[in-house]
């Protein structure tokens, strides 16, 4: 049987320099804002998450330094400069990194404070989509979950063939200021429940031979 792949194109795995670029809250809030609404200002970007455009200049910079963003080209006078993200999605695979390391400790920061940023963003839909939202857009979304029994391959399976799909829909519909449309973000969990246990392998000659 062939071992599934998950998408690896256009994926930037992040390795313990960008770890020490990325791992701060607001660079992580800055980074998760520009992939949500698109392209910034320094100042646009304070307004919106309460900060100095002082303190959003200089993580920008930052952040630019190490490839995390860039300069959005195609907006802007020339009196300010416009942001946006850099295209490539980021991986963060803390297991890359030895248990109770610094590079460990910061790619859990990282990843608790994206899903800090996802959950806000899952809890306002739920509590206001319904009231706020067009009914079109209401029915058109969705929040499902899913119950199954797998092994680590099956989940792999799975997970790859999702992946998959949103990358090939991200690569086509990542284009800003198209009539019709608004951010949209697809949260896709895949885990194992942590406080159940794996069921064992059958033993074989169980009892032993005469």
């Amino acid at each position: 049987m062939t071992t599934p792949q998950r998408p690896t194109e256009g994926i930037r795995h992040v390795d313990m320099t960008g770890l020490k670029a990325l791992a701060h809250p607001l660079r992580v809030r800055i980074l998760d804002t520009l992939s949500t609404y698109g392209s910034f200002t320094a100042s646009g970007l304070a307004d919106r998450l309460g900060e100095s455009s002082g303190s959003t200049s200089y993580h920008l910079r930052q952040l630019e330094k190490h490839g995390f963003v860039r300069e959005d080209t195609s907006r802007g006078s020339g009196r300010e400069r416009w942001w946006e993200r850099s295209p490539d999605g980021l991986a963060i695979i803390e297991t890359d990194f030895a248990p109770r390391s610094a590079e460990r400790a910061a790619s859990e920061m990282i990843t608790r404070e994206w899903q800090v940023n996802r959950d806000a963003l899952l809890g306002d839909f739920l509590q206001n989509g319904s009231s706020q939202l067009e009914k079109r857009w209401f029915e058109a979304s969705t929040v499902n979950t899913t119950n199954l029994r797998l092994n680590s391959d099956q989940l792999l399976q799975l997970v790859a063939e999702i992946e998959t799909i949103t990358e090939r829909y991200a690569a086509l519909y990542k284009k800003e200021g198209v009539p019709g449309t608004r951010p949209v973000q697809i949260q896709f969990n895949a885990f194992p429940v942590m406080d159940a246990d794996e069921v064992p392998e059958a033993a074989d000659n169980v009892g032993g031979t005469d």
